[in-house]
């Protein structure tokens, strides 16, 4: 999944445990958890900005519920705003003005996930 950013390139989406490609450009873990049975080596990463991603207490409540998946939106974008998340999002948008960057999470519903959020917040 790719989408466009106004101030950068192309920003992606994909599962950590995808083999990579060559169009991935910089490879960043979002995700404030290390992937399940991936060793570092294996996962072929620039940079872990877990501190963009969602409070543990969000991702517990949220767990991934579709029903949930609309004020997990607003709850997130909230987050984005406290000073660690935003200066972890303003390292992103800094990577995305240099090349194409891939944003990489363990979840299996990249579409439900914090992601796109991350990627929306990048073009703001």
């Amino acid at each position: 999944m790719v989408r466009k950013s106004r101030k950068s390139g192309a920003v992606r989406m994909r599962r950590v445990y995808d083999p990579v490609a060559a169009e991935d450009g910089t490879r960043v873990l979002v995700d404030r958890l290390w992937p399940r049975g991936l060793s570092k080596g294996a996962a072929r990463l620039d940079a872990w900005l877990k501190e963009v991603a969602p409070s543990d207490e969000l991702r517990k409540w949220y767990g991934h519920d579709p029903e949930r998946h609309e004020e997990f939106v607003e709850r997130y974008e909230a987050e984005l705003a406290d000073p660690e998340r935003a200066a972890a999002l303003e390292q992103l948008r800094d990577l995305a003005a240099k090349g194409p960057v891939t944003l990489l999470s363990s979840t299996k519903e990249i579409p439900l996930s914090h992601v796109p959020v991350i990627v929306e917040a990048m073009s703001d």
